[in-house]
């Protein structure tokens, strides 16, 4: 199990806090993945992400902010990440900020990129409008690199000529850019509140410190893709924010963060919500339950830190299941799995789950099947009234989609709410145990009719 090796060339981003590292990250790879703000150290982990140009690809790499004068709690792990980050790639862009001019942290990074044994490129961000010339004034020789290349992320000026010389120098170190070619990867997301373990399970997974961990509530502040193999088989993985209840998210990065949390649910396959194996469920994670129904993905429930459980009986796990089923009724489809990331218990089951999951929402059932299944139901268990004076009666079940496994209910009348909510529950039980659909959803459709 580790992080899929890239055949790619890569490139990374280096700077000081806050001279638009993310911003360029942004426009190169045409997404809103980094999170921008005006606060320094804003990014904290590394993240990868694919730049597109001419029909070819490589791989770019976004850090945090370099500050030598440690002023947070975290500079020294950023710098940590930001060090791998740099030796894992072919091209190291050194990112300037042109407005706000040369600063001694900007000389302190020069220096200790110069002699590097991978070229470097010095971007001169922020040069729109007047300050186009300032990168070409004298103080900017005082870096002993080259002369910064004006560029502008907001705008994107400059970003054709500086991809360019990326590959430009790819071909000359010998780096194959590859074309492009449409993949699909299955995209998992860790969900859950602040400190329940999110990033030490992909640490974990990962087999390296890709996300920095920490005991503070909000280590992470935004999501990370990162593409895995396991089994000869690759999925990207999604660490996200914290989620909290939003009297208790502070202004600006963390309420950002929750935000794009929220925004992940719309693109993934699976969420594993990670519970806290020591503390009891609690509101907030009710409403996480319902937000995954909602959103249609897949699911697992990943109880960590079951390591800290004291006096484990025999029917601990059975006990921990009913419990969690208890509280977190909208996502009784989703298989439960015990873990300790600290200790390395049972992380690797959650593949095969995943796998087991995709296959699931993608279940067909024929025609001939449902009438059989829906006429033995309703021998057993005869349609349950709802609103209205008429008994209802159900004239067809068909399944119309897949991602989540959608089905088309056919009542008898005028009204969709002469069937009780109670018996669509008791043919979705049903439906799960006699096809299947471990950990997904699923979805029906009441449609009125006079006839069949």
């Amino acid at each position: 199990m580790k992080a899929s090796p890239t055949t790619l060339p890569t490139a990374v981003l280096v700077g000081r806090a806050n001279v638009g590292k993310s911003t360029l990250f942004n426009r190169l790879t045409e997404t809103s993945r980094a999170m921008i703000s005006d606060v320094p150290g804003t990014t904290r982990d590394r993240k990868d992400g694919l730049v597109l140009w001419r029909g070819q690809l490589f791989r770019i790499v976004d850090t945090g902010g370099i500050e030598y004068d440690k002023t947070e709690t975290f500079d020294d792990v950023v710098q940590h990440q930001t060090e791998l980050a740099m030796k894992e790639a072919d091209i190291i862009l050194m990112v300037l900020d042109s407005k706000e001019g040369l600063l001694q942290q900007d000389l302190k990074i020069a220096r200790s990129l110069i002699g590097s044994d991978k070229p470097v490129i010095v971007v001169g961000n922020k040069a729109d409008g007047r300050t186009k010339e300032t990168v070409t004034e004298p103080e900017w020789y005082r870096t002993g690199l080259e002369i910064p290349r004006p560029v502008s992320a907001v705008r994107g000026n400059g970003l054709g000529d500086l991809l360019d010389t990326l590959f430009e120098m790819f071909q000359k170190l010998g780096k194959h850019v590859e074309d492009y070619k449409e993949e699909f990867f299955p995209k998992i997301a860790f969900i859950g509140e602040p400190n329940v373990g999110k990033s030490s399970i992909i640490n974990e997974i990962l087999g390296e410190e890709r996300f920095i961990t920490s005991p503070i509530a909000h280590t992470t502040r935004e999501p990370n893709d990162t593409l895995v193999e396991f089994d000869n088989k690759q999925y990207i993985i999604v660490d996200t924010a914290g989620v909290r209840r939003k009297a208790r998210v502070s202004q600006g990065l963390e309420r950002a963060g929750v935000k794009q949390t929220l925004e992940v649910l719309k693109r993934v396959d699976i969420v594993v919500l990670v519970l806290d194996a020591t503390k009891p469920i609690d509101q907030q994670e009710k409403k996480l339950a319902g937000l995954i129904r909602q959103a249609g993905v897949g699911c697992v429930i990943a109880v960590n830190k079951w390591d800290l459980m004291e006096g484990k009986e025999t029917q601990a796990v059975a006990n921990m299941k009913r419990y969690v089923y208890g509280h977190l009724p909208f996502i009784r489809f989703a298989p439960i799995l015990t873990i300790s990331a600290k200790e390395r218990q049972r992380i690797h089951k959650l593949f095969p789950l995943f796998d087991t999951i995709l296959k699931e929402r993608e279940r067909t059932i024929d025609d001939n099947a449902l009438d059989k299944f829906l006429n033995q139901t309703i021998s057993r268990h005869k349609p349950a009234r709802g609103k209205g004076v008429a008994h209802p009666k159900i004239f067809r079940l068909k399944q119309v989609g897949i991602n989540p496994p959608r089905f088309e209910l056919v009542i008898k009348g005028m009204r969709t709410d002469v069937l009780h909510a109670s018996y669509s529950r008791f043919l979705e039980n049903r439906l799960r145990e006699t096809f299947g659909f471990t950990g997904t959803p699923i979805i029906f459709y009441a449609i009125p009719s006079k006839k069949v």
